[in-house]
């Protein structure tokens, strides 16, 4: 992560502006009211227990060749920590099986395993390797963790307007020194706080990935889910949709149905 200090040439000021090319707005930044606006975020998104959904996605390369794998994502909210996904691939026959078990944590790294049914066994994933892409997408495993505010230090930048829905827009810089990320640029829109798109720079302070939401959908009279999620390399190409054609809240999950011992007989 780079930290950049202030000069008191006159040169200084234009190199800032230069590393800052992704956010013009980050030399005026507020802190307290990006820390503000993030906690409003998350508890806006508290006490909904589990989900499972039902999910396509959809990979596409530089030359528009694509292919389609469908999977189930099982989610537990866990109180005081970060929460709980279990990810089952079930479609097409050569991943069938394979599940993807992430214990997000609020400050140390997340615990994350993948079970690979044709070795038969599970394999820890590092978290070095966090920036690594989760089975072939677009999306890296870090992309999988759940949003807690200690993985983030907040800036408000500015405020927008995105397809007619007036935003805050965010700078998030990564915590965790493992991160493939300096910072995202997160438009965040005001009046439920949903996020509508979230830029990705990479270890180099270039644009790497663009993740966008569409087809919000709102459960138990509060939760807002987005149906489609598109992230976008803009430095390979490729492209990773996932789209939810099912999800259902509250089912019963429980601690149990999340361990790595239970990865091999997931169904």
């Amino acid at each position: 992560m780079m930290t950049i200090q202030y000069s008191k040439k006159i040169t200084g000021i234009f190199l800032l502006v230069a590393l800052t090319a992704g956010s013009a707005f980050s030399a005026f930044a507020d802190a307290d009211k990006g820390l503000e606006i993030a906690k409003e975020r998350k508890a806006r998104d508290e006490g909904w227990g589990d989900s499972v959904a039902t999910m396509q996605m959809l990979l596409k390369n530089a030359q528009g060749e694509s292919s389609t794998r469908l999977m189930r994502l099982k989610s537990l909210e866990v109180k005081d920590d970060g929460d709980k996904g279990l990810t089952i691939f079930d479609e097409p026959r050569d991943v069938k099986g394979t599940a993807f078990l992430n214990h997000s944590h609020t400050v140390k790294s997340d615990d994350q395993w993948l079970y690979l049914p044709a070795l038969k066994r599970v394999k820890r994933i590092s978290s070095r390797n966090k920036s690594g892409p989760f089975m072939g997408s677009e999306f890296a495993y870090e992309d999988l963790s759940s949003f807690e505010l200690e993985k983030y230090t907040f800036n408000y930048l500015k405020d927008d307007t995105v397809n007619g829905q007036e935003v805050f827009v965010m700078e998030q810089i990564p915590t965790d020194k493992n991160s493939g990320y300096t910072k995202q640029l997160v438009w965040l829109e005001k009046q439920e706080y949903r996020p509508l798109k979230v830029e990705f720079y990479d270890r180099k302070g270039s644009l790497l990935k663009t993740l966008t939401f569409s087809d919000y959908k709102q459960y138990l009279d509060q939760y807002w889910r987005a149906h489609t999620m598109a992230m976008q390399n803009h430095q390979t190409g490729k492209s990773t949709v996932l789209t939810t054609s099912e999800l259902a809240f509250q089912t019963g999950l429980d601690d149990g149905d999340f361990q790595k011992n239970t990865l091999k007989r997931v169904r």
